[in-house]
This record gives C-alpha cells, sequence and structure tokens, in this order.
C-alpha cells in the first residue's frame, strides 16, 4: 500500500488531468485520507482479518483491488509533480503524510504489544510481534522516504513562488 499507491501516482503521465466529478470526490484529500487509514485499520481488526483468510476470494478480488485503489486515491494530490494548480499545497502534503503516520505506526504498535494473538491463535504471539514490529518501524521509514520527497517538493514550489516574484519585481522596475 505505502509502496504501490504512490509509484503508482508518480508514474501516471503529467498528461493526466481527470475532470470527472467522481474523481474529484475521491481524491478529496479529506475523503481519501480517512479511506486509506480506514483500509489500513480495518484489514488488521481480528473480525475482517479473519474474514480475509477463511475466504480467499476477498482477498484476491477485494483487499487486493482497495490496496492498489486507495493509496492511489489518497497519494495522488499529495505527490504530484504539478507544481501550479494543485489541490493541495505542498505543506499540506507534508502535513497530510505525517498525519497518517498516526494510523500505521499505532497499527503495528497494537498487533506488536498485544497480550495474546489477536487473531485466533492464527499466528504464534512471536510471529504477531514480529510482523507488528515490521509494521511499526517500516511504516515510519517509508513514510520518511514519501515525506521526504514531499518536503523536496515543497521546497521547489517556494524556489517557483520566489523566481516568479523576482521576474514581477524586475519587471516593475524595468518600467
Amino acid at each position: 500500500m505505502m509502496i504501490t499507491g504512490p509509484l503508482l501516482v508518480l508514474g501516471t503521465p503529467n498528461s493526466f488531468h481527470p475532470t470527472n466529478r467522481y474523481f474529484k470526490a475521491v481524491t478529496n484529500p479529506t475523503f481519501s485520507w480517512f479511506a486509506y487509514a480506514s483500509l489500513m485499520i480495518g484489514v488488521h481488526l481480528p473480525v475482517p482479518h479473519q474474514f480475509i483468510m477463511n475466504h480467499p476470494w476477498a482477498h484476491t478480488y477485494c483487499e487486493v483491488g482497495l490496496y492498489l485503489l486507495l493509496p492511489y486515491l489518497f497519494y495522488f494530490n499529495l505527490l504530484n509533480r504539478n507544481l501550479v494548480g494543485r489541490r493541495v499545497t505542498p505543506a499540506m502534503s507534508v502535513i497530510s503524510l505525517f498525519l497518517m503516520m498516526v494510523p500505521e505506526t499505532l497499527t503495528g504498535f497494537f498487533i506488536y504489544t498485544a497480550p495474546g494473538s489477536l487473531y485466533h491463535n492464527m499466528y504464534s504471539l512471536n510471529d504477531q510481534r514480529i510482523g507488528g514490529s515490521f509494521m511499526w518501524a517500516g511504516a515510519m521509514i517509508i513514510d520518511a522516504i514519501w515525506m521526504a520527497f514531499a518536503v523536496f517538493h515543497w521546497i521547489k514550489s517556494e524556489e517557483k513562488k520566489s523566481q516568479d516574484m523576482d521576474a514581477e519585481i524586475a519587471a516593475g522596475n524595468d518600467k
């Protein structure tokens, strides 16, 4: 989720500018943040997890599709390479990515610190803790990478604003 979504966004052609109302609604920054966080937490809750493990079709046709779609929708506005006409400011991109660390890392933390198996002894407690620690630490590392990318875009957008302002001042002095 945390790798495929951003890579799909970064691989989206620069000419892709959908005007569809549905696409604009599902890429709404607030909606996509909550949808992504809900998926992240939801699939790790014991009941949905048990259902997915007991019904392979749910994993194949629902979970995998959601793992591709929702991260794409979330990262679509945040890692957009277009510095003009963005729906989310570069600063808000960094803040949104930072806030997404909360559900991602807390999910791993609670899986790791659970006193017993959360998944009806589907995994040993040691395996569950290893998985939780990978999710907890891994999420922080991956998020730091995407945040660095967003900060880079923020710096670039500020440079562009500065250059535009310098050009405007220079044009005013030439008169």
